[in-house]
């Protein structure tokens, strides 16, 4: 599919950040580095691989990037902090990128932003020079639905590296469809704001899957044409957060879409 890269994530419960039932029962998965250097070994494209570390001590962490570091020389690697402020941490986001930069300087690391959080406190632009000063290189949004909240996002963020005459990271927005009510109410579950227009516009389809597709294009294309317009480095991750077939067969559609969009922009 000539895609840049790979992302592995760290699959989690996460039954801790709402009290709400999950829409779908939680199954334990293989360690992503795991997953992306055994599984996935002939597979010679780069990986993003995902570390949930609100689970770890300092040692079961360095233990990890030991062994991630034994499958490539500058592996690239995302830390994920707790899902709720409620749950009991032994290492924190901060302690983890220290560790990583104090013992494995060759790590590439990577963070992650959510413009819904944006939303509320109209922080996350500081958030995000914050892990650019723990180390990190690029950051990946939650899935996209809100285009305001994703472009409020990157307005702050363009304000504050021009007045700190800093170099923007990339931010590399995430897309997945959504074919139905249910992995509908999942993706709501998981934190992703859908616009009420836009809820209304899926759920109520003749064909939800089709135009979910046809808004994530649409929405991305708005959301890139701002990011050019504000010198901003913009990515893009597709993902899907279904196991049905239909689901992500569409994702791949999904991405060739937006890569054409990439590219006649280019």
């Amino acid at each position: 599919m000539e895609i840049d890269g790979l992302i592995v994530y760290d699959i989690q419960d996460e039954a801790e950040r709402t009290a709400d039932p999950r829409p779908f029962p939680f199954l334990p998965t293989v360690d992503p580095a795991v997953y992306a250097y055994d599984y996935l070994a002939a597979r010679h494209i780069p990986r993003v691989v995902y570390r949930c570390v609100s689970r770890d001590s300092q040692e079961s962490l360095l233990q990890w990037l030991s062994m991630i570091r034994g499958f490539e020389a500058h592996p690239i690697v995302v830390f994920v902090g707790a899902p709720s402020r409620r749950s009991q941490v032994s290492v924190s986001l901060e302690q983890a990128y220290a560790l990583a930069q104090r013992h494995y300087p060759d790590v590439i690391l990577g963070g992650v932003a959510i413009a819904e959080r944006h939303k509320e406190s109209i922080s996350e632009h500081e958030r995000i020079l914050r892990k650019t000063a723990q180390g990190c290189r690029f950051v990946v949004t939650q899935a996209v639905y809100d285009a305001t909240s994703t472009k409020s996002l990157l307005s702050d963020y363009s304000i504050a590296v021009r007045e700190r005459d800093i170099q923007p990271i990339p931010i590399i927005l995430t897309f997945s469809p959504c074919g139905s009510g249910t992995t509908l109410s999942f993706m709501k579950w998981l934190g992703i704001h859908f616009p009420r227009w836009l809820e209304n516009e899926i759920r109520y389809a003749k064909d939800p899957l089709k135009t979910s597709l046809d808004l994530c294009e649409q929405l991305f294309a708005d959301i890139l044409d701002y990011a050019i317009s504000h010198n901003l480095p913009l990515g893009v991750n597709v993902e899907s957060v279904s196991i049905r077939k239909a689901e992500i067969e569409a994702s791949v559609e999904l991405f060739c879409r937006l890569r054409s969009r990439v590219q006649g922009r280019v």
